[in-house]
């Protein structure tokens, strides 16, 4: 399991100094394909705006 989480997008309201995420869970789905082969189909829903 990952130690820390990165995040860029600050309007998330788990978004946190440094660009650290946290959010106690985080999911992340698949946008539209049935498998993700690159990061541009997938989506985090944990995501809330501020």
């Amino acid at each position: 399991m990952a130690k820390d989480v990165l995040c860029e997008v600050n309007s998330c309201r788990f978004w946190s100094e440094q660009n650290r995420c946290n959010a106690a869970t985080i999911k992340i789905v698949s946008n539209g394909a049935k498998e993700a082969d690159r990061s541009a189909e997938t989506d985090c829903v944990t995501f809330e705006v501020k």
